[in-house]
């Protein structure tokens, strides 16, 4: 159990870089990030020491503190301020509150090794459907940001008012955006640069959508598949290129 005494306990050899806490968590919470390190710890559900210099030094029992916060997030969909109460509570030698299972479990995005989604995760459809209620459960925002992100055309339900993967992923990615400040409005840019990019596979596959010949019209979604992929890989390395600094 996270406590009070476990996080205070341990010798000064033992303390962690942000660096070194990063590589520990990584296996368990692939979608660790250091912004999203230092986020719960502006929130308060992690108080590191700090060095005369200003550097972060982790001990054993915030790295635990940080584990628990991730997986209540992942596995429960809590959000951060009932965990916070959890900490609270077992800092104070309380129990936390047994959780129970309230929203269905959803699949994991398949991701390559190096982060990038696979060509194969373009080709998955795993028929998830939620409800507006639960999406908004799952995602852990309020029916405000979802109506923001459809008014701005990043999510839209089907016919039948359902949300699938593709949209519970996007909503949970704007809620985290929103952390920095960046509204729905804001990414509008990049639904109009994922748009361009979507044109760009469609014009490669379209011929292979209109020919006769079976063959090819059973490769366009392997081919649609590997050109998204190709094409994420290369924008989000062209984005890495430009904030590297010069």
């Amino acid at each position: 159990m996270v406590t009070a005494t476990s996080a205070a306990s341990g010798s000064a050899s033992e303390r962690h870089t942000i660096g070194e806490v990063l590589a520990l968590l990584r296996d368990d919470f692939p979608e660790i990030s250091i912004p999203k390190i230092r986020f719960l710890e502006e929130k308060g559900l992690v108080k590191p020491e700090r060095t005369p210099s200003g550097y972060r030094k982790y001990s054993r029992g915030d790295i635990d503190r940080l584990r628990y916060v991730l997986r209540m997030q992942r596995d429960h969909y809590l959000p951060l301020k009932v965990i916070g109460e959890h900490l609270d509570a077992m800092d104070r030698g309380l129990e936390p509150p047994a959780i129970a299972p309230t929203v269905p479990t959803v699949p994991q995005v398949a991701l390559a090794a190096d982060g990038m989604p696979s060509a194969e995760s373009f080709l998955r459809r795993d028929g998830l459907r939620l409800s507006r209620k639960e999406l908004v459960k799952v995602a852990d925002v309020t029916d405000e940001l979802l109506a923001e992100l459809e008014g701005f055309g990043l999510v839209s339900p089907s016919r039948t008012g359902h949300y699938d993967t593709d949209d519970l992923v996007i909503v949970q990615t704007a809620r985290e955006l929103a952390g920095y400040g960046l509204e729905p409005r804001h990414l509008r840019g990049l639904k109009a640069a994922a748009d361009r990019e979507v044109g760009l596979v469609e014009q490669v596959v379209a011929p292979l959508r209109r020919t006769s010949d079976p063959t090819a019209r059973a490769k366009v979604e392997e081919t649609a598949g590997q050109l998204a992929a190709l094409s994420v890989r290369l924008h989000a390395t062209l984005v890495k290129a430009g904030l590297r600094p010069s």
